[in-house]
């Protein structure tokens, strides 16, 4: 089934292209300025992840923050990655460096949620 695009979508992808890391739903709810409110966004951004256009990611203190998809093929997500949140910006990222896990014989990983907590490049300096 086809879905209809609206101007929040719009707004929001733009927002997700343009943004140097991950944005939770609050950060988008502020960027937007009361143009959609918190339910629509919270469904844009599921039906975001559903499409494979973005991943949701957990981060070590419970918030979900949303990143576009990059590098993934469609219907083949790799989210073995780390993720860094800021402690001092709050800044959220993606780093390459994947997560390798020894699971027991017979076990299959579908999901790896990992954080590295600490300071970026900017607030470190």
């Amino acid at each position: 089934m086809k879905r209809r695009t609206t101007p929040a979508q719009q707004e929001i992808l733009g927002m997700l292209q343009t943004s140097d890391s991950a944005l939770s739903q609050d950060m988008i709810e502020q960027k937007m300025k009361g143009e959609a409110d918190r339910v629509t966004i919270y469904r844009v951004l599921n039906r975001f992840c559903e499409d494979g256009l973005a991943h949701r990611i957990v981060s070590d203190d419970g918030k979900a923050y949303f990143a576009l998809c990059r590098g993934c093929q469609q219907n083949h997500h790799t989210h073995d990655h780390f993720h860094f949140r800021c402690l001092n910006c709050q800044k959220v990222e993606c780093l390459a460096e994947k997560v390798q896990v020894s699971l027991p014989q017979g076990y299959r990983a579908t999901n790896v949620n990992a954080w590295v907590s600490g300071y970026c490049a900017g607030c470190s300096a």
